[in-house]
């Protein structure tokens, strides 16, 4: 089993419009959620996009130095989070020589993709009983 992780921070993004951006991608396989993020009309989706990029090229070399060998169609997106970064405070010029504060804030998105686990052949299917 492969895992991979790749960090992006202090992006220039809300974290509330990434957040929106990452759950279309959660649980699915990375190319998929690729191809999702190519056309996604959100500003983060391209951050978001180079990012899955990195995690899957840091797969593939984590799985080469492992001597393992490694599907692009195999690896999912397992889990992807976005934090709050540091936010920039700016100020405004307004009426009467009053000054508003502008928060321009960032965001630290982190991606995990792994194989999928084998835990699928331990579930025993005999158990179960049929509902009526």
């Amino acid at each position: 089993m492969v895992e991979s992780i790749a960090r992006v921070r202090h992006i220039r993004v809300t974290p509330q419009k990434a957040r929106r951006v990452v759950a279309l991608i959660k649980g699915k396989q990375a190319e998929e959620a690729l191809a999702i993020l190519k056309f996604a009309p959100q500003g983060a989706s391209e951050p978001i996009y180079k990012l899955v990029a990195s995690a899957m090229a840091n797969a593939r070399v984590k799985a080469d130095k492992d001597g393992e060998a490694l599907d692009d169609q195999d690896l999912v997106v397992q889990n992807a989070y976005v934090d709050e970064g540091t936010t920039l405070k700016r100020f405004r010029p307004r009426a009467q020589g009053r000054a508003f504060q502008i928060k321009k804030r960032t965001s630290h998105i982190t991606v995990v993709l792994s194989t999928p686990a084998l835990a699928d052949s331990s579930i025993d299917t005999t158990s179960r009983k049929a509902s009526k």
